[in-house]
């Protein structure tokens, strides 16, 4: 591409850019988290109908009443503290990519991540490497690979706690090794430069994938600034605040009475990790129906002796919304309050 040409499309996307309805680009958005939560309902709607015909209108509506908003609310805040113990990671990526973004800007924009955590395979999150561009003209190739990393390093907060307590419980040990396996495999395409470079070679004389190709070396050579100690670095925030997550279902139990005592804690970490996991390689949006289901069979299976179907099923429920709705509901303010960087 010749200095003119390369002139031309610069000018041409910073017309774009100045041209976009942000209006018009919100209302799509909200059709897309439309669309998702109505999917949600539904999945939502199997499940009460199963716990109804399971257990009966009444106890279905009885154990709904029951919950205790006290233990709901901490809950919720042990999971958005989990949010919040994974910000430092995020300010290390951008140190490493040596992009400066004042740090409350930053958060928000951060924060705004979570808005697209409902998009199939969570790349909806690369929204903020448009809004970092738009704030400090940064190229959105330069801040995509902390956006790859950030959604790697939650898979394997999430593959840890599956793989480490599914030792623990004794059970579903062969099947998360595969599924972990088989999650990787993309990432081993976003991480190692020969498998890109070899397409490239065998590929890079057809014109329309000419952008892809610059824009794949792009991406690589932006992604050698962060290094592996990023990822070391990052597991040291994105474990723990996984568990913190899991720990959110210990609470949402308690809310619905059920205390399954401290010692199955581990149990429960692993249900809500494996839970996510299955639900992941089917790259549903939100793993909709998939997480559901297995959450609610690991529930009556480890504790169907305290655990009733009906129960378990409003557990679920609660739970998905918690850790799903919840976050998409702070995501999502972010986002709007980070349009204003969109200008």
């Amino acid at each position: 591409m010749g200095k003119k040409e390369s002139a031309l499309n610069v000018k041409s996307i910073g017309k774009i850019g100045s041209n976009i309805d942000y209006k018009k680009r919100l209302r799509k958005i909200e059709i897309i988290l439309a669309s998702i939560l109505f999917g949600s309902l539904v999945v939502f709607g199997f499940l009460a109908i199963g716990a109804i015909l399971n257990e009966g209108l009444g106890k279905f509506a009885e154990i709904i009443e029951s919950i205790n908003f006290f233990y709901y609310g901490i809950a919720l805040l042990i999971i958005f503290s989990g949010y919040l113990l994974r910000f430092p990671k995020w300010e290390y990526y951008m140190k490493k990519l040596k992009v400066k973004i004042p740090r409350t800007k930053n958060f928000f924009i951060y924060l705004s991540m979570y808005s697209m955590d409902i998009t199939p395979g969570r790349w909806g999150r690369a929204v903020v490497s448009y809004t970092i561009n738009k704030l400090t003209k940064v190229k959105f190739s330069r801040t995509f690979p902390a956006v790859v990393a950030d959604i790697f390093t939650d898979f394997l907060g999430f593959a840890i706690i599956c793989l480490f307590f599914a030792f623990f419980v004794h059970k579903y040990i062969l099947i998360s090794l595969l599924i972990t396996a088989v999650l990787l495999l993309p990432f081993v395409f976003l991480y190692h430069e020969k498998p890109f470079a070899y397409l490239k070679g065998k590929l890079s004389r057809f014109r329309s994938l000419k952008s892809f190709f610059e824009v794949g070396d792009l991406y690589f050579k932006n992604n050698k600034m962060l290094g592996s100690d990023s990822y070391w670095y990052s597991m040291l925030y994105t474990v723990p605040a996984m568990f913190l997550n899991g720990l959110s279902l210990y609470f949402v139990l308690l809310s619905f009475g059920v205390n399954v005592g401290i010692a199955n804690i581990p149990t429960i970490l692993f249900i809500f990790a494996s839970s996510l996991i299955f639900g992941m390689i089917t790259g549903v949006p939100a793993n909709l129906g998939v997480t559901d289901g297995v959450m609610l069979s690991e529930l009556v299976a480890f504790f169907g002796s305290s655990i009733s179907f009906g129960l378990a099923s409003v557990v679920t429920i609660f739970f998905r919304i918690a850790t799903v709705w919840f976050v998409e509901f702070f995501g999502f303010l972010a986002l709007i309050y980070t349009f204003r960087y969109w200008k």
